[in-house]
């Protein structure tokens, strides 16, 4: 099979594919350079790419906001970063302070890592009153949030009640994993996140997206954005089906 050949798709995702745009696709995508080994030519680079692809955001380190802010002046390329991240485990004073500090550089849209250890404690209402101190912090700097629950590390009871304490705590997205554990976004985990939110949280697959066709199957599932490091793979692949008809 070719790049320029639909594959087996499950039909929804065929006919996603059929009406979506360069655009649509491109804005689903959160390009991930988040990696620790990460040098600075490789960030220089992976900016560049998240600007000429045009996707929604590239999503860096925070020692790598300032220079992320510099590379995308002026284009439609949002900066992103991450807070309490990979494990979640820093006190809720310092996700605070790493959020206003991302803020204050100029990036707009924060991933933050649940306390996982307090959601597997049953500490629902600490897991709630620690992403509203940082959505608050990101509202009134104009930014949105992403809640990263980790789903290796948990039960469904666990994910459902992490899905309710975000949406109490006011967050804009509820996201699977940092890429980091054993396992990333999978099917299952992305039709319960969606059907255990209201329509005004947003849903984002981060681990194991590299092919158009897995970010079709997942932009079908009702993801809206994907965390990605394949983003030149899938939208190169993209532009070569929809010119092939």
């Amino acid at each position: 099979m070719t790049t320029t050949e639909l594959p087996a798709l499950t039909p929804e995702a065929r006919a996603l594919f059929e009406r979506l745009t360069y655009h649509d696709v491109s804005k689903t995508i959160d390009h991930s350079l988040l990696r620790p080994e990460l040098d600075d030519s490789f960030i220089d680079e992976g900016l560049r790419l998240a600007r000429q692809y045009d996707v929604a955001s590239a999503t860096v380190r925070p020692i790598d906001v300032t220079k992320a802010v510099r590379l995308l002046e002026g284009s439609d390329v949002k900066v992103g970063t991450v807070v309490g991240f990979p494990h979640g485990d820093t006190l809720t004073e310092t996700k605070v302070f790493e959020t206003q500090r991302a803020l204050g550089q100029g990036a707009r849209e924060i991933d933050m890592v649940l306390q996982i250890s307090w959601l597997r404690s049953g500490r629902d209402a600490d897991v709630q009153a620690d992403i509203a101190a940082v959505v608050e912090v990101a509202r009134k700097g104009g930014a949105i949030v992403k809640v990263i629950f980790e789903n290796a590390y948990l039960t469904d009871d666990e994910k459902i009640r992490a899905c309710r304490a975000c949406e109490a705590a006011g967050a804009d997205f509820v996201k699977t994993s940092t890429g980091f554990a054993a396992t990333g976004a999978t099917h299952d985990d992305l039709r319960l996140m969606r059907a255990n939110t209201g329509a005004h949280i947003a849903v984002k697959a981060a681990g194991g997206v590299r092919t158009l066709d897995a970010l079709l199957e997942v932009m079908a599932l009702g993801v809206t954005r994907v965390g990605a490091t394949a983003t030149a793979t899938m939208l190169d692949d993209f532009k070569a089906r929809k010119a092939a008809g």
